[in-house]
């Protein structure tokens, strides 16, 4: 019984192994019947798109016949048919591609083999002027990059320029933090780090701005001072003469003073007026004759102020009474007017000769030098004009405040000054034209 049972079980597996491989076989049949039929698929889907374009182009509808031509590609791996080459060629040519149109043609050639036809004479004739507009593409690529590298050239060279203009415009640029207005003789306060100087309208440094810190100008003159209150050292500058010099101390006027005190604006008589500490007299200094300028014949003066009744008395110590107060006599400061000062060396006021009035200090402050029927009162920031009786009046206009000259004053980038003259940059004897001028005349003709 066992050996039967041996034999069907045997039986069984050869069925079993035969059923198997029938099965694979059988996949492998459909599998190889897929792949026909979608290769044969695709081609007919390649010729679908391939009509489609073939329509859109013979209805001039070349963009929409691309669209259609580049889907049919993707279901061919080679173009094979001269039709559908032309095709290619002339979608691509009508719409100006001529690189993807030259390939299609030369595709062409590949694959038509009858030279005689219609398609392949006009296929020629196309490719000749794909290879001409191809030929002049490339030359007016060529030209355009020549145009190219000579702007680009052109540019480093103007942008050459443009550095070394620049390099001599900083060179030619005066440093201050500020440049005044140049006044009758071509000169102008010019101030520097807290400093002021003197500058002529060609940037000539007259005077250095490095110890004076205060500067006033008036009727030709300038005058530095090394400080702004109280200076010891003063510095007067003739613009007409172009000569300076240093004051003599204020000791000399006045053994006891230390300063200057107030320092007055010059006047066109060379008069400069100062009111020095410790002292009872104003200081009147000559800077044309370079002298202190002193009362002669005071004692007359004196005498004849007591006639006249502008003072009630005056003593050996050179005092005068007024409203029967005495203050010391304090000098000439011009057009008979004369400082008073109290004992303690406070500046009381002045006494105005030609009619007696007299003006406290303490509402008129300071008055400089009397010139050209004025003098100047200046009492903190407030500045007014007297006349010869004490009266204000309008201020004078200084005959040397209007420039004649070319130069004008600009403030660059940096923060510097430039002077042009004309269009022309200047510092001293050097000029430099404007950058367009300076490219234009460093181009090649």
């Amino acid at each position: 019984m066992f050996p039967l049972i041996s034999l069907f079980l045997l039986t069984c597996k050869i069925i079993l192994e035969k059923l198997n491989t029938m099965k694979k076989i059988i996949l492998l049949l459909l599998v190889l019947s897929a792949n026909v039929s979608f290769s044969q698929s695709d081609a007919d889907i390649a010729n679908v798109y391939i009509k489609r374009a073939t329509e859109s182009a013979e209805g001039l509808r070349y963009e929409e016949s691309i669209e259609y031509f580049e889907k049919a590609l993707k279901y061919k791996d080679t173009i094979t048919k001269p039709s559908v080459a032309y095709l290619g060629m002339l979608i691509y040519f009508e719409t100006k591609n001529f690189e993807a149109a030259h390939d299609y043609a030369k595709q062409y050639f590949v694959v038509a083999k009858n030279k005689k036809t219609e398609e392949y004479l006009e296929t020629l004739d196309t490719y000749v002027t794909i290879t001409e507009r191809l030929e002049e593409i490339a030359e007016l690529k060529r030209q355009e990059e020549v145009e190219r590298l000579r702007k680009e050239k052109e540019l480093a060279r103007i942008d050459s320029l443009q550095t070394v203009w620049k390099q001599n415009s900083g060179r030619l640029s005066i440093k201050a933090d500020s440049i005044y207005s140049f006044n009758k003789n071509s000169l102008a306060i010019y101030q520097k780090d807290n400093s002021f100087g003197i500058i002529d309208d060609l940037g000539n440094i007259i005077i250095e701005a490095d110890e004076f810190k205060n500067a006033d100008a008036f009727d030709g003159y300038i005058v530095l001072t090394n400080k702004k209150e109280n200076p010891t050292k003063v510095f007067s500058f003739n613009t007409s003469t172009k000569k300076g010099f240093t004051l003599p101390k204020a000791s000399e006027f006045n053994t006891t003073s230390t300063n200057y005190g107030q320092v007055m604006s010059p006047r066109a008589n060379g008069s400069l007026v100062m009111y020095p500490n410790n002292s009872l007299k104003t200081m009147v200094y000559d800077v044309n004759e370079k002298n202190f300028v002193e009362v002669l014949e005071l004692k007359e003066l004196l005498k004849s102020l007591r006639k006249t009744d502008k003072i009630e008395k005056s003593n050996s110590d050179n005092q005068v009474r007024l409203d029967k107060e005495y203050y010391n006599f304090g000098g000439h400061i011009g057009g008979g007017i004369h400082p008073l000062y109290t004992d303690d060396f406070s500046l009381y006021g002045y006494l105005f000769s030609v009619n007696g009035k007299v003006l406290s200090a303490s509402e008129y402050g300071y008055l400089g030098a009397f010139e050209g029927e004025k003098v100047q009162a200046i009492n903190g920031k407030k500045i007014v004009w007297l006349n010869q009786q004490g009266d204000e009046i309008t201020a004078p206009k200084s005959k040397f405040s209007e420039y004649e000259g070319l130069s004008k004053v600009s403030r660059i980038e940096n923060g510097n000054y430039q002077i042009n003259q004309d269009g022309i940059i200047v510092l001293g004897e050097e000029k430099l034209i404007q950058m367009e001028e300076f490219i234009k005349k460093n181009s090649p003709k």
